[in-house]
């Protein structure tokens, strides 16, 4: 099975940045999309980000349009997702996925334990 492992994340003030790290084992990683979501106290599951397997296509909530980045590199099995201009609403844990064409969208069956983001005002 894939397995996915977060790393990057911690505490910082408004207006920071940070880099998620999203490193995967198990299959070949380079055949996979993959998305970011993040998850609040008593919240559901929150769509982030999504890349494609060869890295050229991307999609964004509209909350982080403009300041998240999503990336991948293919040959150390990673994605990324680039954090800038943190607000305290991106407060969360992140998680990455493995992202599947479902419909007319996509489901995720693999994800990670997530990492724990924190912005302070």
């Amino acid at each position: 099975q894939v397995q996915l492992v977060e790393s990057g994340g911690g505490l910082v003030q408004a207006g920071g940045s940070l880099r998620l790290s999203c490193t995967a084992s198990g299959r070949t990683f380079s055949t996979y999309a993959m998305g970011w979501f993040r998850q609040a106290p008593g919240k559901e599951r929150e769509f982030v980000a999504r890349i494609g397997w060869s890295g050229g296509s991307t999609a964004y909530a509209d909350s982080v349009k403009g300041r998240f980045t999503i990336s991948r590199d293919n040959a150390k099995n990673t994605v990324y997702l680039q954090m800038n201009n943190l607000k305290p609403e991106d407060t969360a844990v992140y998680f990455c996925a493995v992202a599947s064409p479902w419909k007319y969208d996509w489901k995720y069956d693999y994800w990670g334990q997530g990492t724990q983001v924190t912005v302070s005002s």
